[in-house]
């Protein structure tokens, strides 16, 4: 059932109502129920605001998954504020760029996360306008602060000027308020800010929500950033849409994936392609449980169709969705539906979601029929508000028609069934020919004992471009360079075959399981270099 609240807070208040004192957030030994979470929601807000927090306020977080992130985003939230992500592998100068950028006025971040600290890495950063810098410590026994705050904020709430005041802002948040600011990667350029609203937040993952089948009897496993829309919007957001649990997971690690997926019988886990490939790789998968698990989205421009079919028949999912979506567009565009055919949740991302229109564009700003080729874009209530303090880049990228540019490469079918071909960005040209590394490595993936594949272009004196593909073989594979070029001959027409081919142990990957493709382009440089001397 739809929900009819359009802003965060409200929403907040109405699943405490109506769900009680059932399990919200369980992370570790902490589990906090829709209640509790409200309680601590005002509580911290209630500090906020005594220490001079006011609506349109900046608040930043930078932490990994836990349940003081969204306890701490609702309090922003609450008090009218914005919210900013940090993405947990920002190194110190690239954090406080965002933070700089945002204006943000706040910072909450945890000390110590995979071998980084923190606050160190900011201490010699021009931090902006920041006023307060809250720790919350790696060490559950070391976080006094902002337990104080708490404890501060509940005696707060029994001053009527400040309960009035905190009400106040909470009923001033409307459906037109800014609820987030999401920053690009910035693997086009300098990190751009994505501005958007409750009310189309809502609205989309609503939508999610119902076409997911989320409900409150799910348990929900959040391995997917809170920093991303897919962590943070399609995750606990989603989760509050539907009264469901969620249990936040800090890092992938697939023993720790299957023990939590036993433990606390998981019924929901959405993940990139690589995430559900890791676990069908995992020596542990045949002894873990995983029976519990019946619902799972994932999303890319290559999925294999037999990993579709894996899903189901070896992990047991029964509703397996993928979508579709870019920080610009709230996060959501397409998704499937469940009963859609394996092949046709493999092979595209589904059709778009209500309310939103989905085109493919050609390079004259034609729309092109289905069957043919060109720019994804994308117009509805799901559009960026634009990018903060950037009309330039926003006119570049949202046309004089409501026209969002995604710079991605694709085509719809007949049903309007949208194939992601490419990035534009990522697209290379061989001999004359354009190359498509998404469309590549879905062929790839194709050879029984390749797990994962990743290609890019590089730089050849006769064919300008040629095709470089990094290889993750299975456990037992005794394939080689030689063996795989063959079979590439063999099955992909000859322009798109791979000149060089590198059998890796490991692909690089972000916080958000993607590869990253500008590190593989630094070590084939590196690698070229080295060669020459």
């Amino acid at each position: 059932m739809s929900t009819v609240e359009t802003t965060i807070p409200a929403l907040l208040e109405r699943a405490a109502t109506e769900h009680g004192d059932r399990p919200f957030i369980v992370d570790g030994n902490t589990t906090l129920s829709f209640k509790d979470t409200l309680t601590q929601v005002r509580a911290l807000a209630a500090k906020l605001h005594q220490q001079g927090f006011t609506p349109g306020d900046v608040g930043a977080i930078w932490a990994p998954n836990c349940y003081e992130w969204i306890v701490t985003a609702l309090a922003i939230q609450y008090l009218g504020g914005t919210l900013v992500t940090l993405n947990t592998r920002y190194k110190g100068a690239e954090a406080a760029d965002i933070l700089r950028a945002s204006g943000a006025q706040w910072l909450f971040l945890i000390d110590e996360f995979l071998g980084t600290n923190y606050p160190t890495s900011l201490s010699n950063e021009d931090l902006g306008g920041l006023q307060q810098v809250v720790f919350r410590a790696a060490s559950n026994d070391a976080m006094e602060q902002f337990d104080s705050w708490f404890v501060a904020g509940n005696d707060l709430l029994k001053d009527s000027k400040i309960l009035a005041a905190l009400e106040l802002s909470r009923d001033r948040v409307s459906a037109d308020s800014v609820s987030d600011i999401l920053f690009t990667s910035g693997t086009t350029g300098r990190a751009k800010g994505v501005v958007t609203h409750h009310g189309q937040n809502i609205r989309a993952f609503d939508t999610f929500a119902d076409i997911l089948g989320l409900d409150a009897t799910d348990r929900y496993l959040i391995i997917n950033p809170f920093f991303h829309s897919f962590g943070y919007k399609a995750g606990w957001l989603a989760a509050l849409l539907r009264g469901a649990t969620v249990y936040p997971l800090a890092v992938f690690d697939v023993p720790a994936v299957l023990d939590q997926i036993t433990r606390h019988a998981i019924t929901v886990m959405p993940g990139p392609p690589t995430l559900f490939q890791s676990i069908l790789a995992h020596p542990e998968l045949a002894t873990s449980d995983l029976s519990s698990l019946i619902k799972a989205t994932t999303g890319a421009a290559v999925i294999p169709t037999q990993l579709i079919v894996d899903m189901r028949n070896i992990l047991g999912i029964d509703t397996v969705i993928t979508a579709y979506g870019l920080s610009e567009s709230c996060g959501l565009v397409t998704m499937c539906r469940s009963g859609d055919d394996p092949e046709i949740i493999a092979s595209t991302s589904g059709r778009a979601i209500p309310g939103v229109e989905l085109g493919i564009m050609a390079a004259d700003g034609n729309l092109l029929p289905p069957g043919e080729s060109g720019e994804i874009v994308v117009r509805g209530f799901n559009v960026m508000q634009g990018y903060l303090d950037n009309p330039t880049a926003t006119a570049e990228t949202i046309d004089n028609n409501g026209w969002l540019h995604t710079g991605d490469i694709g085509y719809t079918d007949a049903d309007g069934n949208l194939s992601i071909t490419d990035r534009l960005k990522d697209m290379y040209i061989s001999g004359g020919f354009n190359c498509y590394p998404a469309e590549i490595e879905k062929q790839l993936l194709g050879h029984p004992d390749i797990v994962q594949a990743a290609v890019i272009g590089v730089p050849d004196t006769r064919m300008g471009e040629v095709g470089a593909a990094f290889i993750v073989l299975t456990a037992n594979s005794e394939s080689d360079s030689a063996t795989l070029h063959a079979w590439c001959r063999e099955h992909i027409a000859n322009y798109k075959v791979p000149r060089h081919i590198e059998i890796v142990d490991a692909l690089p990957l972000n916080a958000s399981g993607k590869v990253l493709k500008t590190e593989l382009r630094k070590h084939y440089a590196a690698h070229e270099a080295q060669t020459k001397e």
